[in-house]
């Protein structure tokens, strides 16, 4: 009878209590099985466990309900006459832990109740309310919260005792009937120690609720004097906030006045050191002063200028730049900036383009067991499986580079070649906005592999990209434009593998060429890493130094891509820049994000300032007009995630096209066969042309080795020289470029392929003679 029960007590109540128990239905059908459900105070019954997300057959509210017991296994539910539960439990020990769970609840419930009939009264706010913006509120809310919990469970532990001194009571009264029936022997030792056993049982018990209540006055007593502590503590926190932003504000303001007085007249002086008096053109001299928050010295340093002041006269000025062209005077009055007139509105294209494929599937892969084998090593010469890629390669990505081709458009147009330096240096950043959330690898080009992008209808310009080499990689690419520029340019790509990142090195250099002015840009591309390769999120960072030169004027523009940092309070994937002259006076400074946006600001004073760089150089101070936007990334179409992230332009790049080169990359069947989700037949297929081209790169180096046999025949030939690879002394790759001529670069003097012609022409002639059969 005193056993303990094999399965659990049932939970106080608040927590649901399920389970099987015969109920009463008519004479006919007597006691049928039912299942019963015991949560916040109400008692439900179903016919079955399936019943329950959608019929229920009838509730009492046990607030107000009594509960009888008729014998060892029958009890009653009723809530005075409207409705009546004759329950059976299929033993005495089920019974008994229904009528626990059934009288924790209807005390719960009848708190519950009373509370809510005189809510506010019990625990009223022991201090004041605190000043806004402090949380004192939030806190006094909390405590008090705290304190009511703690009340609730020793109420429910009370009634837990009231519980157990009622049985206990029962208990003891039956074993003194047992016991007045003065059984002798070993009967009535056994009922004399269950006896001494349940009175130390409700001893315990009872010793148990009085710490509980005792902690809880314990814990009311201190409430007031902990708040207190609490609040004081608060009120420090805010004096000493309140203390460092005076002491930022004055450390601020020395500084504007310690450059101010280095100026060497006055008017530089109203315009670099301005008290905390607002005066002409100061209002946005909080938001402009950024520099104080770096945790990286800038190169340079920038502060609002007067908005008139490019009206003055310069002779009177020190440091400004009066070489100013009439297109640089237009430009104060309109925005140098995407939004306005494109050179492509009116047209319409030759097609609609898709903007969709087929969802990414979710397949899994243990990329630990790929990637372990690759640390330290080139990436281009490990095969890798289809699940890491996204749907175009790598010739297709740089065709996406002129996803905005308009700024280069906007830039043919320009009087200045210093604006149009802007337009050139956001171009160059532009390129990387769509890789923030690109962490899918572009499919490595077969050698011979070409790709075309045909927009000439559309946006003015044709573009081309040939697979020169395969190892090292490396791609040709050239664009030509109706709309008066050209682009080339040459990228191998050098990848490693650390571990827990992998960083990607793009090796070349891009070249821009404008009818116009017979202006002629180049640049690099700087380093893209990929973060958290083993454990946790990818994400991609961009970070390096980019110069881009005007080779025919002299100008240059310094683009600094700072690297992700955990310790900076900066502006995350920023970008800075100063567009300069040949004779190093700046003109304009560009700022933004790689993946967002940029913004120029013009020039209108320099001058070294009072503190010192990170290696004790004096930084510049740039005056510069109100900053206006030049570039802005194109938003995502709905669904990108579930498409690669692909851009509007990069949906297309794939799209199948007639009349297109035999060696063109939408002909890829691997690369179409993961577009479509195929991904296992895309991964065999991968693997059939990757062995085919090495069988094609095994026949051309026993060529090359004939053909150097034969040109030389009266020098001795090592066997060994035909077999292995190292020990020949020329380069045993004779593959030549069909589109492109391999030769100097007239201008950085490096060995690169330029485009010779022929291509579009044969795509008009719908003839390919020549084209390698790749696939």
């Amino acid at each position: 009878m005193m056993s303990e029960p094999k399965t659990p007590v049932p939970t106080p109540a608040g927590d649901t209590y399920k389970g099987w128990v015969f109920k009463w239905t008519n004479y006919i059908k007597g006691y049928q099985r039912r299942w019963f459900v015991l949560s916040n105070g109400l008692l439900s019954y179903y016919r079955t466990h399936a019943e329950m997300g959608h019929t229920c057959r009838g509730t009492i509210n046990l607030a107000t309900a009594t509960i009888t017991v008729d014998d060892a296994c029958n009890f009653v539910i009723s809530n005075g006459g409207a409705q009546t539960y004759h329950l059976k439990a299929s033993c005495e020990v089920e019974r008994q832990r229904w009528i626990t769970a059934l009288e924790l609840a209807k005390a719960k419930a009848a708190r519950m109740q009373a509370e809510s009939d005189d809510s506010g009264d019990d625990f009223p706010s022991s201090s004041p309310p605190s000043a806004p913006g402090q949380g004192g509120g939030s806190q006094n809310s909390e405590v008090q919260s705290a304190l009511r919990t703690l009340g609730s469970k020793v109420e429910d532990l009370s009634t837990c005792n009231d519980l157990i001194s009622k049985h206990g009571s029962a208990l003891q009264r039956s074993l003194s009937e047992l016991d007045s029936l003065r059984l002798t022997g070993e009967a009535g030792d056994k009922i004399r120690q269950v006896t001494e056993r349940a009175t130390l049982f409700r001893i315990t018990s009872n010793a148990m609720i009085n710490a509980c209540r005792d902690f809880l006055a314990l814990a009311q007593a201190h409430s007031k004097r902990l708040q207190k502590a609490l609040q004081a503590e608060r009120d420090q926190r805010v004096r000493l906030e309140e203390t460092l932003e005076q002491l930022a504000k004055q450390h601020n303001h020395l500084e504007r006045a310690f450059r101010g007085a280095s100026q060497s007249n006055a008017t530089a002086d109203n315009t670099s050191a301005s008290g905390p008096g607002k005066g002409e053109g100061s209002d946005e001299d909080d938001d402009n002063e950024f520099f104080d928050a770096m945790e990286e010295a800038p190169e340079f340093i920038t502060v609002p200028a007067d908005p008139h002041f490019h009206k003055r006269s310069s002779s009177n000025i020190s440091g400004f730049n009066s070489e100013m062209c009439p297109d640089d005077q237009s430009l104060n009055e309109e925005p140098l900036a995407m939004n306005q007139e494109s050179p492509s509105q009116g047209l319409v294209p030759l097609k609609k383009r898709r903007t969709r494929i087929a969802d990414k599937p979710n397949y899994s892969l243990n990329l630990w067991s790929i990637m372990k084998n690759c640390i330290g090593k080139e990436l281009s010469k490990i095969p890798m499986p289809v699940n890491f890629n996204e749907p175009i390669s790598m010739l297709q990505r740089l065709s996406e580079d002129l996803e905005y081709h308009e700024l280069l458009d906007k830039a043919s147009k320009c009087q200045s070649s210093l604006e149009q330096m802007c337009y050139v240096a956001a171009f160059s950043v532009s390129s990387y906005s769509t890789t923030v959330h690109r962490t899918g690898k572009p499919f490595n080009p077969l050698l011979g592999e070409t790709y075309e992008l045909d927009r000439r209808r559309e946006s003015g310009y044709r573009s081309l990209c040939e697979q020169v080499s395969h190892h090292p990689p490396a791609a040709a690419h050239h664009v030509i434009s109706d709309r008066g520029w050209t682009l080339r340019q040459e990228i191998t790509v050098a990848s490693k593998f650390r571990g827990k990142y992998l960083s990607i090195m793009p090796l070349g250099t891009i070249h821009a060429i404008f009818e116009k002015g017979n202006n002629h840009y180049t640049w690099k591309k700087v380093t893209t890493t990929v973060h958290n390769i083993i454990v946790g999120k990818l994400w991609i960072d961009q970070s390096g130094e980019i110069d881009v030169v005007n080779h025919t004027t002299g100008d240059r523009c310094h683009l600094k891509f700072a690297p992700y940092s955990y310790f900076s309070r900066d502006v995350a994937r920023k970008v800075t820049g100063v567009v300069m002259d040949k004779d190093g006076k700046a003109h304009y400074v560009l700022s933004g994000t790689w993946d967002e946006k940029m913004e120029f600001s013009r020039v209108m004073q320099s001058s070294l300032g009072g503190e010192n760089g990170t290696e004790g150089k004096q930084k510049t101070v740039y005056q510069t007009l109100k900053a206006r936007e030049v570039w802005r990334r194109n938003p995502l179409p709905e669904g990108a995630d579930t498409m690669y992230y692909f851009t509007s332009l990069a949906l297309t790049l794939n799209e199948y096209e007639e009349g297109i080169s035999p060696t063109d990359s939408r002909r890829r069947p691997d690369q179409r066969l993961m577009e479509e989700g195929r991904w296992d037949e895309g991964n065999s297929e991968k693997q059939r042309l990757e062995e085919k081209q090495r069988i094609v790169r095994r026949e051309r180096e026993r060529e090359a080795a004939s053909q150097r046999i034969a040109s030389q025949p009266e020098e001795a030939v090592d066997e060994d020289s035909l077999t292995d690879p190292s020990l020949k002394s020329a380069p045993h790759d004779s593959h030549l470029a069909l589109w492109f001529d391999r030769c100097e670069d007239q201008i950085t003097g490096e060995q690169v392929h330029i485009y010779k012609g022929g291509y579009w022409e044969a795509k008009d002639r719908g003839i390919w003679e020549g084209c390698p059969d790749i696939y």
